[in-house]
């Protein structure tokens, strides 16, 4: 999704009509979690830990590994 996307959804979201907000908010949604996901994988790629990549989220290393440990991410130091 480009950027000029992005921010026509946000512009959107915070509009006067809630339906078409909520539906532009669900669909930044949708796309940060498709970009987390990328993100992740290239860390893990690179060779960062589980804990480093939980603790820039701000979540558990559990979390993190219960979220994209199964898609392949995994990387035998941890």
């Amino acid at each position: 999704m480009e950027i000029s996307q992005l921010l026509l959804l946000t512009r959107t979201a915070t509009g006067d009509d809630p339906i078409a907000g909520l539906a532009a908010a669900a669909e930044v949604r949708r796309e940060m979690e498709r970009l987390e996901a990328v993100l992740v994988r290239r860390a893990r790629a690179q060779g960062h830990t589980w804990a480093e990549i939980a603790g820039t989220l701000g979540i558990s290393k559990q979390a993190v590994h219960k979220k994209y440990g199964g898609r392949g991410l995994f990387r035998a130091q941890d």
